[in-house]
């Protein structure tokens, strides 16, 4: 059994929605980003999304892009994103990990090397944002053939039409987008998001996670009360940044950096986790 599907039964079992932390890999840098993907879990992560660092990233709010780009700035490449993985699975057998980026760094790695090279290092699903089903023997259907979920966007535009082909060869879980745009903006509407993640479930058998726009722990612990998985990133990575850029830190603003957004991710996975018990 896969990661992602032994964690998701897990949690039904204990009628607890998953929460799913998003982090750019190599932001501030490798050290420290390796430092804040390994105490995730101890957070309440019980997935984590790690960013593949990529200089055009169409799909992403500010703060995701500007992740994006201090990790580029500090030498983060595709191979050095799965080496952390390699190294955070030393010590965590058992926490799927996720990579979401686009496509253009998988395909200048290669991507049967790719393929290869990250299962070996413990990756256990792929969402990328500009492959739509239409491209699914670029990447989607390798990857599942060697053992590695396509998890796949279904948005407020994806309707009863599209659904079929979005779900057709998608794996792990569904990753509904609550708001149509770009990331960090004000999350969806509760019934509007909670009608369409049921249309999914009439429609698959997968898991399906909400994200994009959820900043705070009142909002995650609405969606939290419907939805499989609970994803926050931009939140996350606003932390990061506003610690970077206080002054006050000086020497030891990256490790007070990182600590505040493993508070933030205690906090968020508190709300999501205790959701259906109150």
């Amino acid at each position: 059994m896969s990661r992602i599907k032994a964690r998701f039964e897990k949690l039904k079992a204990e009628n607890r929605t998953a929460f799913v932390p998003f982090i750019m890999a190599g932001d501030p840098n490798l050290d420290a980003s390796l430092t804040l993907l390994r105490g995730l879990p101890a957070a309440g992560a019980d997935i984590i999304e790690l960013g593949v660092a990529f200089t055009d990233p169409m799909a992403d709010g500010p703060a995701i892009q500007a992740a994006g780009l201090r990790a580029l700035d500090a030498g983060q490449t595709l191979h050095k994103t799965l080496e952390m993985v390699r190294s955070f699975r030393t010590d965590d057998d058992e926490t799927p990990i996720i990579l979401m980026g686009y496509y253009n760094p998988f395909y200048t790695y290669g991507v049967d090397i790719f393929l290869r090279d990250a299962k070996s290092a413990g990756v256990d699903g792929l969402i990328i944002v500009d492959l739509p089903p239409e491209e699914d023997g670029e990447l989607c259907l390798p990857a599942q053939a060697a053992g590695v979920d396509f998890i796949r966007l279904a948005t407020p535009t994806t309707d009863n039409a599209r659904l079929p082909e979005v779900l057709k060869n998608t794996s792990g879980f569904v990753y509904y987008v609550s708001v149509a745009g770009i990331t960090g903006k004000v999350a969806g509407v509760i019934p509007a998001v909670t009608d369409a993640v049921q249309r999914i479930r009439n429609a698959s058998s997968l898991p399906v996670a909400v994200g994009f726009g959820i900043k705070t722990k009142e909002k995650a612990r609405e969606f939290a009360g419907f939805a499989d998985a609970v994803v926050v990133g931009s939140a996350l990575v606003d932390v990061l940044a506003r610690g970077l850029e206080d002054e006050r830190l000086e020497a030891d603003n990256i490790d007070h950096a990182v600590k505040a957004v493993l508070k933030l991710s205690r906090d968020m996975s508190q709300a999501v986790h205790t959701a259906r018990q109150t």
